[in-house]
């Protein structure tokens, strides 16, 4: 198969994508697509859930395995689309429709990555395609379900859009719900305890207070107030105020750590709604890396979220598109960046050595 005709194949295989709504816990019909296409190409294909994926057909026990991921759920079109988000429509090299970017790309060109080195039967290494569902909620019957399922990996690409550069770090996430307690009286005398108050002061700190510890990669770790809820009537001093805290945190601490911090310095009482979503690093000597680099392509930490937070092993986040376009109204991809894409996921394959653990 030349680049061509992976590269019209996966674009066909996107407007199939695209024309069927996958919403995160709703991914049966591209689910099917994606088992149908397999299957009808002559792969040993498997299904758990809504997550689709399969073995290259010589597996070798012995050999290190490679994962190749993206998912094929979507978030919920955003307001403002000026054109339909279920109906795929090309203008000169752009190809609109909702998860066109993020991550309908990543993902089709992965998957004819896979189909390119699929009956090949002198690999170094063992590969794993698996198209996954329920990322944009980092669910539990996504890529979490599934991992235990494949056995020990290696190292996993995760098909993101990130321009074909390298993401070898990702910020980590933690949502906080804080919640002040106070003492309820009436407005008009000096009564009770204002929630509301005690809440601000907390807030106030947070707002102000710097992590030491900086990332050269990932900056620093990024605590946000982002909803907070008081009151149920204006005469009424709130004996309750509730917020939450949006946490983005660095290699250099783990979510745990980052709350024991927020903890000890609040007077609310905090709750880690999950620790699960760490940063993740890939060192800068590693192979795939170092292939990388050889190819022209450079590295960079990404401080968005993406199912690399879920793997306990080595992960490079990389793909095509531009992560600024997604989640927003009338997204697109460029139909040359998925021929990049699957360019560049063949050149980083080829002679790729890893070692067993």
């Amino acid at each position: 198969m030349t680049i061509d005709s992976a590269t019209q194949s996966a674009v066909e295989l996107l407007h199939q994508l695209i024309g069927t709504p996958s919403f995160s816990r709703e991914e049966e019909g591209t689910a099917a697509i994606l088992f149908a296409i397999l299957k009808d190409r002559g792969v040993a294909v498997q299904q758990n859930g809504n997550n689709v994926w399969a073995r290259n057909k010589h597996w070798q026990d012995g050999l290190p395995v490679i994962l190749l991921n993206s998912h094929h759920d979507t978030v919920k079109p955003a307001s403002g689309y000026s054109r339909d988000p279920f109906v795929p429509e090309v203008e000169d090299d752009q190809l609109f429709g909702l998860g066109s970017n993020d991550a309908g790309g990543p993902l089709v060109s992965l998957l004819f990555t896979f189909l390119h080195f699929y009956y090949r039967d002198d690999l170094p290494y063992n590969l794993i395609l698996a198209a996954t569902a329920e990322e944009e909620i980092s669910g539990a019957n996504g890529i979490a379900s599934l991992l235990p399922e494949l056995g020990e990996i290696q190292l996993g690409i995760v098909g993101e859009p990130t321009q074909m550069q390298m993401a070898i770090a990702e910020k980590g996430l933690m949502v906080i719900d804080g919640e002040a307690i106070g003492k309820s009286g009436h407005a008009a005398r000096d009564e009770g305890i204002n929630a509301l108050y005690l809440a601000l002061e907390d807030i106030n700190w947070i707002r102000n207070f710097q992590f030491p510890e900086v990332s050269p990669m990932l900056g620093p770790v990024k605590a946000t107030v982002t909803q907070i809820k008081a009151g149920t009537q204006h005469n009424v001093v709130p004996d309750r105020c509730d917020f939450v805290i949006d946490v983005r945190t660095n290699e250099l601490y783990s979510n745990w750590d980052a709350f024991t911090i927020l903890q000890s310095n609040t007077k609310s009482i905090l709750k880690a709604r999950s620790y699960r979503l760490n940063s993740s690093r890939l060192e800068e000597d590693h192979p795939i890396v170092q292939r990388g680099r050889s190819l022209g392509l450079t590295t960079f930490g990404s401080p968005t979220l993406s199912d690399q937070a879920l793997m306990a092993f080595p992960t490079l986040k990389i793909g095509p598109g531009d992560s600024a376009r997604s989640h927003t109204a009338d997204e697109y991809i460029r139909i040359s960046e998925i021929r990049e894409g699957i360019a560049l996921y063949i050149q980083l394959m080829e002679g790729l050595k890893i070692e067993q653990a």
